[in-house]
């Protein structure tokens, strides 16, 4: 029995907080059941970021379904900063309070892993950045951490039905379990071209046993052209200058004629060893980093009550819209009544919440994951990390 929520739990509010179950009980017994408005907002960004890809939209759309409420949202895989709201629910307190822990858990986390794969594939540029974290997470959450990982930004997704929501075949080299088991590198490397469909890339992991330019010369010398790259796994004890290391491999490859294979780095690399290892390295597998991303610390709030603009105190009250500048990409939270305009650098201002649902009912098609991947690279080209 695994010890996770079902979809009917989530939808029957019962992984909701107590706090709030109290409250519906409250206003039920005192036949309170007032229109009201909320935003979910990150007032402050985790580990220095400026910026965040919101995602978990396609989660939030099984939760809202069917409920008489009206809902406002920015488009899945839009990147956004603090105190920017990026969604908006109208209708019967009653008909929706319930499901706050559950919307504010599928955004946050998701929009934490989406954020950590666009900033590693921001730092990696045009080089493959693959996701390699499930085996440190739950695995009924797998799913979950590869497509979010997927739109934020990686090329591919190690686990196979991550790899199946978003579309893709499934990507990734050898464990060392296989050169433990077979007793050495070059014989698991040559097992493994002889058995794998030749449609996989062969990278062959070479830092189980020996030195890692040696191996690399021998299992480029049994495959030849075969080979595709050669991955390093070194662990932080033995790594020293992890830099050095592939330098050392990269001139005993070249020397003897093998320039085409890729150099392919993994373990504990986070967006900062990225931009120093782009030197030298191809591609990443990226763990941990990723699939146990800082989650966005969303809150929702309330900021109408039946029709008057009210807040707690530190959050602003009102109805809200966020424009951004298609040309430079600035932003600007401002009141509803307000309009889109022309920006000081001369580009045009669009809206960023748009309707998504209407009592219940979605109002637009929700995007396939490569759409959303797409959207997000197209951003990405405006912010820095």
């Amino acid at each position: 029995m695994f010890h996770t929520a079902t979809w009917k739990d989530v939808k029957e509010g019962l992984v909701t907080d107590i706090y709030f179950e109290r409250t519906k009980k409250i206003l039920e017994a005192k036949g309170v059941d007032l229109h009201v408005r909320a935003e979910f907002v990150a007032h402050v960004l985790r580990s220095n970021w400026s910026w965040a890809v919101f995602a978990g939209v396609e989660e939030c759309a099984e939760v809202l379904e069917d409920l008489p409420v009206d809902v406002r949202m920015m488009r899945e895989g839009t990147i956004f900063g603090t105190k920017q709201p990026v969604m908006e629910l109208s209708g019967k307190y009653l008909d929706f309070g319930q499901y706050e822990t559950a919307l504010l858990g599928l955004i946050c986390q998701a929009s934490g892993i989406a954020t950590m794969a666009a900033r590693c594939k921001k730092a990696a540029g045009k080089k493959e950045v693959i996701s390699f974290g499930t085996r440190r997470m739950h695995p009924t959450i797998a799913p979950l951490i590869e497509r979010n990982a997927y739109i934020g930004g990686c090329d591919g997704v190690s686990a196979g039905l991550g790899a199946k929501l978003i579309e893709r075949e499934p990507v990734g080299t050898m464990p060392h379990a296989l050169i433990l088991i077979m007793g050495d590198t070059v014989k698991a490397t040559r097992a493994f071209d002889e058995v794998i469909e030749p449609t996989v890339r062969r990278v062959s992991l070479i830092d189980t046993f020996n030195d890692e330019k040696i191996e690399a010369v021998n299992v480029a010398g049994e495959l030849g052209e075969r080979l595709y790259a050669v991955r390093l796994d070194t662990p932080r004890s033995r790594r020293g200058d992890f830099l050095e290391i592939m330098r050392e491999v990269r001139w005993e490859l070249d020397l003897r004629g093998y320039k085409e294979v890729k150099l392919f780095l993994s373990g504990g690399i986070d967006e900062r060893d990225i931009e120093r290892y782009n030197e030298l390295a191809d591609a990443y597998g990226i763990g941990t980093t990723i699939s146990n991303a800082p989650v966005v610390d969303f809150s929702m709030d309330i900021i109408e009550v039946d029709g008057r603009a009210v807040a707690k105190r530190g959050k602003m009250s009102g109805r809200k819209r966020v424009f951004r500048c298609k040309e430079c990409f600035k932003t600007r939270v401002c009141p509803l009544t307000e309009m889109p305009g022309r920006c000081s650098c001369g580009g045009t201002e669009e809206e960023l919440l748009v309707p998504f649902f209407s009592k219940g009912h979605l109002e637009q098609s929700l995007p396939k994951p490569s759409q959303i991947r797409e959207f997000v690279s197209q951003q990405l080209s405006k912010v820095e990390l």
